[in-house]
């Protein structure tokens, strides 16, 4: 597995023990929200570097609103999370219908998982989560090698926007992470 440079990287993401997904949320749309992630698996990360804007897929685990993944290091949206944090993140459902769409908008930082504690406990959740990760010792070689090249990063949300179709046309509800206020 990758390993951040701690020399020269500032490790951006929450220590465990500070983690959102651990705090109590009282809000029927961080519920919502959470329920929301518990039941999709494919995230559009969207980043913004000197080539302009990118958008990439990547499966990913969550830890409260908090999303993480692994990624080769020298992939582009990578390249920019190193360059520049803020991100945005996209979780949408598929659906033919509009009146059944449903989806999370998320505005926040990503950062590369630099402490190997932090980033055994992600590593260890995105297992869970997807057991094929647990076989990976068995795997292609070249599936092997590109795992090992992999960093982990998190993301910690600092908006989240639920648009829910199924309770009324443009229905929205608002999450404001850095007051914790609901609109």
């Amino acid at each position: 597995m990758h390993r951040c440079d701690e020399r020269t990287h500032r490790d951006r993401t929450a220590p465990p023990e500070h983690r959102r997904g651990d705090r109590a949320m009282t809000t029927e749309t961080a519920a919502r929200i959470i329920a929301f992630l518990e039941t999709h698996h494919v995230l559009s990360l969207a980043t913004c570097g000197r080539e302009g804007p990118h958008a990439t897929s990547l499966l990913y685990a969550h830890d409260g609103l908090a999303l993480f993944w692994v990624s080769d290091p020298g992939t582009r949206h990578s390249r920019e999370i190193e360059a520049e944090p803020r991100v945005a993140v996209t979780i949408a459902s598929e659906f033919a219908d509009f009146s059944n769409i449903q989806g999370l908008q998320l505005a926040g930082t990503a950062a590369c998982i630099a402490s190997a504690d932090r980033r055994d406990w992600h590593l260890l959740r995105l297992a869970e989560r997807y057991p094929f990760l647990s076989r990976l010792a068995s795997a292609p070689p070249a599936l092997q090698a590109a795992y090992a090249r992999s960093a982990a990063y998190r993301f910690e949300p600092h908006s989240a926007v639920m648009t829910d179709n199924t309770r009324g046309f443009g229905h929205k509800e608002t999450l404001n992470l850095l007051t914790r206020g609901e609109t």
